[in-house]
């Protein structure tokens, strides 16, 4: 049972459990108790398991740590300490390991020198760059405190010498635990702690994490499940105990009006003088490049203020030259870091009092982790600015700041059932001992991932291990355990079982760069990440020539020249990390909101007083919130979490785009605009292209297409069936087949000495891919490939939810037909432009379209305020809504198309009417008394049907 810790403990309850040595160490090196200490420190020593959920740098390590080693130092004071590892410690990363261990050692020094002799605690780490001299040292003389990786954990758990080592486990802590429960490595993880379990029965886990949610799923993925219910655990919620300082900045007034020039010359200002006025900043980009970009620009800039104290740290650089960045900017040698994400865990860096976003960081969790590097010391203000560029942006991060600071936070998706992983953890406990199939089902099932792991999958995985499919042995796919269905025994087969494991363990895939040919002629070379997000007509740009994909092959991307057409995917697509769905349905709801104000004619005063008073943004940023949906209601209509507004648009090319407003997020929008893309190519045998952003997507074609038609052909009941046709031959399913049978160990990345190419496993799981079809569409890596895709990937499970509520009419879908993009349909109609632009063209062509836009709301006839404005249909829209009528036979949608046409009446009370004809709510008592007001007028200019429908509501 998960329960939520409440009492905090007094000082005098936590020193009464602690030795003396002990003691007098913590009463000379702290003040007091830290929050996480008061609630924590007594129940570890009361081997409670627990998770502690608190920020960065507010005392979590020592929290976890100080009973362990008050136990350690009082059992090798009384002469009772044994030679074996009473403590586990995880870790994420290497590098974190290597701090934990530094932080350790130094406390263990000074408690010795309270007490005047060694101790002789030893505190070793295990991670894959552990020499082999120190690997048979602690083999020897295991230390007291493992600190290790979660692969290295696995490779210790089928090692049958050290394995004696962990058989009397007291402890397990899992450090930065959020980070890894949203991914396969956690889902690796959490069977290893079962293990773990298994050997040492009354092993207590601890978990640490940032601010995460939501923190009940975090805990029953700590402490695992026994006989189908979560076992028990307490939650230590201290996650906003720092005090906050967070702003979004806008480096100008007007954030679409600028000259590009401007703007950019004013972000770096602002960003300097940001800088200037602090000790040490943090910035955080979201791609690597942005991260060079802005340390390039910054010294281009200003040259006196940044030569060698100025740094940037990212994945792509080497291990060297991270470890050297983080060395200087500990020693405080180092006045700003440009980083991506490389810096959000909590690596020791030294003092940041400043950290600076530079754009959305796409989820409330991220920004409060990643602001959360500053003021690292417990006592410390957070402080963090984010700086926006455009008008989405603003929008976005206005309302992630109000989620941050009114404690809202966005829950994390923890994958489940991965047969992959289960593959070869499986493999993994057969290569150490024979174990019956009921016993090794169980210990699956205890863990929070596979709680829930249908007997039919257990066993097709058991059935491709223990090498049922005969057929794969002609693809090199040999079995990997032995079971006896009479006994129910499995256990290891052949001799190389224990040497293939080792050497191929792990769930990170192996990612390099796909060479893109015409013919036989290399282009250039692209990240198989973005490879994997291309269909095939999909256009994009290399080396500033533009082209078209038309298949892949290993490591190979064909494409044909393309210069007709504009990109459909930008290049860093790829990097950018996706809008998470609760945040996208809260910026939905201030949609909703901000549009009613403009619905009922509120003033730009009151309008403003409201934002202000519900978003935490600046005078500058109010007045660009304002204008950006000023514009979009006078011109179309605002989208909101309860509307999706589709707009029809043709360029002066001739190509039509159907613009959806789906603020659903990334992940939501890839997978609907798969499934209407099927579709289309299923019922009206069109190709289109697709593009997608987190605020909606589009779909262009030169042809005559009915796309709302095949969006409303989709059904919740039958999504799953729709995305299973709709990637079936995608090239992202080619991709993570490969991923899944390299951890599922059907691919093997290593054999006897020698590394595959990434480009001979992509060769071997297409030849593969196409043996297990014929055996079966369900074969389990394959249905994996399947659900990684649509299940962490995409977000298939919140996009049934949307299509649901659409069948509900709890989400209306309403078209409008639009001359020019719409304000909000700007940027998703553009963002493939941009690479075929440079970036000041972009900016003018931006700011033309918006010219045109403000100049045709202007056009519109100035009303007086509170007379009915008439609404100006363009002629294609007039046309557009005639054949709707010709085709619709329904006497409710003639209503409504009555009512949406009606003349000199505000789009607020049309839209209020087609609500309530839709049967979604009753008449607002403000239409109720504008009816009254305006009966004569009504009973004179409105269509019979419409007014017999009103009055008989209302009158």
């Amino acid at each position: 049972m998960i329960t939520f810790q409440n009492k905090q403990n007094t000082d005098e309850e936590i020193f009464g459990i602690l030795n003396p040595i002990v003691k007098k160490w913590f009463q000379g090196k702290f003040k007091t108790f830290c929050l996480p200490q008061r609630y924590a420190v007594v129940d570890i020593h009361s081997r409670k398991d627990v998770l502690v959920s608190a920020p960065t740098g507010s005392g979590k390590t020592i929290t976890a740590f100080l009973s362990i080693l008050n136990e350690l130092v009082d059992s090798s004071i009384k002469g009772i300490l044994e030679d074996r590892i009473y403590a586990v410690y995880v870790s994420p990363l290497k590098a974190l390991s290597s701090d934990i261990s530094i932080n350790l050692i130094e406390p263990l020094k000074e408690i010795e020198e309270i007490a005047g002799k060694k101790l002789g605690i030893r505190v070793a780490v295990r991670t894959g760059d552990t020499e082999t001299k120190e690997r048979s040292k602690m083999l020897k003389n295991p230390p007291h405190i493992l600190i290790t990786t979660p692969e290295s954990l696995a490779i210790l758990l089928s090692s049958p010498k050290f394995i004696e080592h962990l058989r009397k486990v007291d402890w397990f802590i899992c450090d930065e635990i959020h980070s890894l429960a949203e991914g396969k490595r956690g889902v690796h993880l959490s069977l290893s702690m079962e293990r773990l379990g298994t050997l040492s029965p009354h092993m207590t886990r601890i978990g640490l994490s940032a601010t995460i949610s939501p923190l009940k799923s975090i805990a029953e993925f700590l402490v695992g499940y026994s006989e189908g219910k979560p076992r028990s655990c307490k939650v230590i919620d201290v996650q906003f105990i720092k005090e906050m300082d967070l702003k979004v900045l806008s480096p100008v007034k007007n954030l679409i009006g600028e000259e590009h020039g401007l703007m950019h010359h004013s972000m770096y200002v602002l960003m300097d003088k940001l800088i200037q006025d602090h000790k040490t900043t943090l910035i955080f980009t979201n791609t690597r490049a942005a991260t060079e970009r802005v340390v390039h620009h910054l010294k281009e800039k200003f040259p006196k203020n940044y030569v060698e104290n100025i740094g940037a740290h990212h994945g792509s650089l080497s291990k060297g030259s991270r470890l050297d960045i983080e060395t200087r900017l500990r020693e405080g040698k180092l006045k700003v870091v440009v980083c991506s994400t490389s810096l959000e865990l909590g690596i020791d860096i030294g003092y940041i009092d400043l950290v600076i976003c530079l754009g959305s960081p796409k989820s409330v969790a991220r920004a409060l982790q990643r602001i959360g590097r500053s003021g690292h010391k417990m006592h410390e203000k957070t402080k963090g600015r984010i700086i926006v560029l455009d008008r989405d942006d603003l929008v976005e991060c206005a309302v992630l700041l109000k989620d941050a600071i009114e404690r809202k936070i966005d829950r994390i998706h923890i994958p489940t059932n991965c047969l992959d992983v289960l593959a070869q953890q499986i493999d993994g406990i057969a290569i150490q001992e024979k174990i019956h199939i009921d016993d090794l089902f169980k210990l699956v099932t205890g863990s929070y991932c596979y709680r829930d792991l249908p007997r039919a999958d257990f066993m097709e995985v058991i059935d491709y291990l223990s090498g049922k499919y005969i057929s794969l042995e002609d693809r090199h796919v040999y079995a990997k355990i032995w079971y006896d269905e009479e006994s129910g025994m499995i256990g290891r087969r052949g001799k190389m079982g224990r040497v293939i494991y080792m050497t191929n363990i792990g769930t990170i895939p192996e990612e390099v760069r796909v060479a893109v040919k015409v013919g036989e002629q290399t282009v250039g070379y692209i990240q198989e990440g973005f490879l994997e997000k291309m269909r095939t007509g999909d256009i994009f740009t290399l080396g500033g020539n533009v082209y078209e994909f038309r298949f892949s092959r290993g490591m190979v991307a064909q494409v044909k020249s393309s210069v007709s057409r504009p990109p459909t995917i930008p290049s860093w697509f790829s990097e950018m990390l996706p809008l998470s769905y609760d945040l996208a349905i809260d910026i939905g709801k201030f949609r909703k909101l901000l549009g009613q104000k403009f619905c009922y004619n509120r003033t730009k005063k009151e309008i403003l007083e409201f934002i202000n008073e519900y978003l935490y943004v600046d005078k500058k940023a109010a007045e660009s919130l304002y204008n950006y949906f000023y514009e979009q209601h006078h011109y179309a209509t605002i989208p909101s979490d309860t509307r999706i507004i589709v707009e029809h648009y043709t360029d002066e090319r001739g190509l039509r785009y159907v613009v959806f407003h789906s603020l659903y997020g990334r992940r939501v929008n890839d997978c609907l605009s798969r499934a209407v893309g099927f579709a289309i190519g299923r019922t009206q045998h069109k190709d289109v292209e697709i593009g997608i952003s987190d605020n909606g997507f589009y779909v262009s074609t030169k042809g005559k297409v009915d796309v709302l038609k095949a969006f409303k052909m989709l059904k919740s009941k039958d999504l799953y069936k729709v995305m299973d046709m709709a990637i079936d031959k995608a090239e992202v399913l080619k991709r993570r087949f490969r991923h899944c049978a390299a951890r599922a160990l059907m691919i093997l990345r290593s054999y006897k000495g020698r590394k595959k190419r990434v480009g001979r496993q992509q060769v071997s799981s297409m030849i593969l891919l196409s043996a297990v079809r014929r055996i079966s569409p369900h074969f389990s890596i394959l249905k994996e490939a399947r659900r990684e895709v649509l299940e962490d990937l995409m977000d298939i499970e919140n996009t049934r939810k949307v299509i649901e509520r659409v069948e509900e009419k709890k989400i209306k879908v309403e078209e409008i037909h639009v001359s020019l993009p719409s304000p909000f349909a700007l940027n998703l109609i553009t963002q493939g432009k941009t690479d075929i632009m440079k970036i000041e063209d972009k900016m003018d062509f931006l700011r033309r379209m918006h010219n045109q836009i403000l100049a045709k709301i202007g056009s519109k006839k100035d009303v007086k305020k509170g007379d009915l404005e008439e609404f100006n249909y363009s002629d294609e829209w007039d046309k557009a809504e005639k054949k709707m009528l010709d085709e619709k036979d329904s006497k409710r949608e003639n209503l409504r198309l009555q009512a949406l046409n009606l003349k000199k009446v505000p789009r607020f009370v049309k839209m209020e009417i087609a609500d309530v004809i839709d049967g979604i709510g009753e008449f607002s008592q403000s239409f109720i008394d504008a009816v009254h007001k305006y009966k004569k007028e009504i009973e004179k200019e409105w269509p019979k049907e419409i007014k017999e429908f009103v009055f008989g509501k209302v009158l």
